[in-house]
């Protein structure tokens, strides 16, 4: 693997074992905390280069689903102890290329490896079910078999875990794929495939296509030989997907599509750490994860206070240079990011908010050459139908929202398009109880930030943020089908239910 400091970088194709330049157009990759400088160029891959890797995927097929599961474990236990050993090198990468700090990019690697990891424990792991017949004479067996071609669409914020996310179990399974990588970072994607390549997956089983959304990701999503699309990035695009999806007889997709998460501060909260879980909720890789708090929903007797010091811990975090050891998060991913959170910061003033903080854009000397944009933070008071608290953001931007009771709360909370990810901070058990069961969300915390993900447990939400197949450890029932197996002993025919098998 070359230096991750390198301003040259090739990118390949990656089809049915080969690695290929390409042909025709190539696009290029800038540093967004230093958007002067090029990172890298890949090819434009489109319909013709999709149509290559969906045949090496469907050729190599039948002899992967024939693999013996241990066997396809021990390919995943290669590639950990390869991650392991690259990791310092990948974080690098993944910093320089998506901008976020040195830490938090080195603990998306380790997120991915633990994603790698898991999936090698669970290959020596039942996979089906013995169930009883009510015949004495007939075994009945549940088995899962893969589905076929996956195709694995990621973004650019988590451009090293999620594609592990979705390419781990597709592959555990005995599926084949093709990966189409954010066109904003596809040198980590392509350093992840070439791990893949070292670790010793056949030729074909793992194909990699670089490109545009709207070309290759678009052929791939629609290519009438893939099985499976597994998607992370908007609801626009994923309610593309899974219309097409619903118009072919065979395809399913799995889409992750964004929300508009929050933190709910209830009245008995312990004021330091709702601020601290907040504050990494809202703040942390800019606030660009589709699980970042775009609202703090606050009790009214507690508001005052709470937004005191949401603001003081506020003021104190820097967005910096990914490498700058005392930066908190970096710059957001691009120049359209910066425009459309400017934008929103705007109407959150026409739509009546009391501005708490307002970072702006950072044009200082050390801040000038790349996407930063500082904290936002206001006062709203609740009103149906306000587009800046309903409505995803991505960036570093923040509603607190008073409201008076538990009820109010949750009907703020629910009115939103979203539902992907919630957080209570509470002492009282009952009170989390109530709020976990009637709020609209994937994924549910207590005391902690709306963030922090583990890989052995679903990954998704409800409403736009999902289509009910998450990702993570949950994706098998994506990529999988189950079938019901029923063997008879006897001599005989019994038929269920008592029907006679006179003929």
């Amino acid at each position: 693997m070359t230096s991750a400091t390198t301003t040259a970088w090739e990118g390949r194709h990656y089809i049915q074992g080969q690695w290929q330049a390409g042909r025709g157009e190539r696009f290029s990759t800038v540093d967004p905390a230093h958007f002067d400088r090029v990172l890298g160029t890949y090819p434009r891959g489109g319909v013709a280069e999709v149509d290559a890797a969906v045949r090496a995927a469907r050729q190599a097929f039948p002899s992967w689903r024939r693999t013996s599961r241990i066997r396809r474990g021990e390919c995943f236990d290669a590639l950990a102890r390869l991650i392991h050993q690259h990791t310092d090198q990948l974080a690098e990468v993944l910093a320089r290329e998506c901008g976020k700090v040195l830490d938090e990019a080195r603990a998306e690697i380790v997120e991915g490896l633990h994603m790698v990891q898991y999936v090698f424990g669970t290959a020596r792991q039942p996979t089906g079910l013995v169930v009883d017949s009510e015949i004495e004479e007939k075994d009945l067996y549940v088995r899962r078999k893969p589905r076929g071609v996956v195709g694995v669409i990621t973004p650019w914020n988590f451009p090293f875990a999620v594609p592990l996310w979705m390419l781990g179990p597709s592959l555990l399974e005995g599926n084949t794929t093709v990966f189409k990588p954010s066109e904003e970072t596809p040198e980590i994607g392509q350093r992840l495939v070439a791990l893949f390549e070292q670790a010793g997956f056949p030729p074909g089983v793992i194909n990699l296509v670089h490109g545009v959304g709207e070309e290759a990701g678009a052929a791939l999503a629609t290519h009438p030989d893939v099985d499976v699309v597994t998607f992370t990035g908007s609801y626009e695009v994923g309610a593309k997907i899974r219309l097409a999806a619903a118009q072919c007889d065979h395809k399913t997709c799995a889409c992750e599509m964004g929300s508009k998460s929050a933190v709910i501060v209830c009245q008995d909260a312990d004021l330091e750490l709702a601020a601290r879980a907040a504050l990494l909720s809202a703040f942390k890789t800019t606030g660009q994860r589709c699980v970042s708090a775009g609202r703090v929903l606050v009790h009214r007797d507690r508001f005052d206070a709470f937004a005191e010091r949401f603001v003081e811990l506020a003021r104190r975090i820097r967005f910096g240079d990914p490498f700058a050891p005392d930066s908190f998060a970096g710059p957001l991913i691009n120049e359209a990011a910066v425009t459309k959170v400017l934008q929103y910061n705007q109407l959150a003033r026409d739509e009546g908010a009391t501005v708490l903080l307002d970072g702006g854009r950072l044009d200082d000397a050390e801040h000038a050459h790349g996407y930063y944009v500082g904290p936002f933070v206001y006062r709203q008071e609740y009103r149906p139908g306000l587009r800046t608290i309903r409505e995803e953001v991505f960036g570093p931007h923040v509603a607190l929202i008073p409201f008076d009771d538990d009820e109010m709360g949750i009907r703020i909370y629910n009115d939103t398009p979203y539902g992907l990810s919630m957080a209570v901070v509470t002492e009282d058990y009952r009170r989390w109880r109530l709020y976990r069961d009637e709020c609209d969300y994937g994924m549910g915390y207590v005391n902690l930030p709306c963030i922090g993900a583990e890989v052995h447990l679903p990954f998704g939400g409800v409403k736009r943020s999902g289509n009910g197949q998450p990702s993570a450890a949950a994706l098998v029932d994506a990529v999988t089908h189950k079938t019901a197996f029923t063997v008879n002993h006897a001599r005989e025919i019994k038929m269920a239910q008592g029907m006679s098998s006179d003929v």
